[in-house]
């Protein structure tokens, strides 16, 4: 269960806690573009994006949000330059080590979301450790999607499913819905109900392909480093004014 609540949603933002999403993940881009702005390095980009981080995820805990992805480097990022990218592996050991005191004051539960074969022992280190000591954590699930990739998650899924086939613990015709959602890297976490992407661009970029099918995008040409909780409030109250209808009809107005 997540923790109560220390922000009336009702009050802030004139929405229900019940017209608010379970589930919020972040495309959070733009951090390059906002150090090439200011004619800075783009490592500097996603070290000023440390506060973003920082007022988002309290915000949305205190807001009594159940959980909360964050996609910090896709498996395409790997592609980069290497020395933009062993800056930002340091960038996240740091970050998960500064901030672990700080996940443990607002009772979130740290998870990884992602493959674990190519991140440095640094980080690895740092994320078992705090995931470890958050686990028993009864506030709101904060996923960091690290060397993540939706193709390649329902890949492992797939590979996952085949060899509990193979020793035939499951058979093919059994293989359903439910068995793929508790085969992926979010298994037991409810699906996004809102993906907010910064910085304009209006693509999904391999992320949550399958949890998102009924989730509702949010895009603001506001750049990470720049987002705010003023910013997450816009996201919530647009969520929170949207008729979710899952396929079905809009129900016929009273007379």
């Amino acid at each position: 269960m997540p923790t109560s609540p220390t922000i009336d949603s009702q009050e802030l933002l004139g929405v229900p806690r019940a017209a608010l999403p379970r589930h919020i993940a972040i495309i959070m881009d733009g951090n390059g573009r906002w150090a090439r702005q200011r004619n800075l390095p783009r490592i500097e980009g996603h070290r000023s994006a440390g506060q973003a981080v920082r007022d988002t995820i309290r915000h949305a805990a205190r807001l009594g949000i159940e959980c909360m992805t964050l996609y910090s480097f896709s498996r395409e990022n790997w592609k980069r330059p290497a020395d933009e990218v062993n800056a930002l592996m340091a960038l996240y050991a740091q970050y998960l080590a500064d901030n672990r005191a700080e996940i443990m004051d607002n009772d979130l539960r740290l998870r990884h979301v992602g493959r674990s074969d190519r991140l440095p022992a640094s980080v690895l280190n740092e994320l078992n450790r705090t995931a470890e000591l958050s686990a028993n954590n009864q506030g709101m699930h904060l996923c960091l999607a690290l060397d993540y990739g939706s193709r390649t998650e329902l890949v492992d899924a797939v590979q996952a499913i085949a060899r509990r086939v193979l020793a035939g613990e499951v058979r093919p015709e059994q293989i359903d819905e439910a068995l793929i959602d508790n085969s992926l890297y979010t298994a037991g976490l409810p699906d996004p109900d809102l993906v907010i992407r910064t910085a304009g661009q209006l693509r999904l970029s391999n992320f949550l392909l399958w949890q998102i099918s009924y989730a509702e995008l949010y895009v603001t040409d506001t750049l990470w480093p720049d987002f705010r909780i003023d910013h997450l409030n816009d996201a919530l109250r647009s969520f929170a004014g949207r008729e979710r209808r899952y396929g079905d009809v809009a129900p016929a107005p009273a007379r």
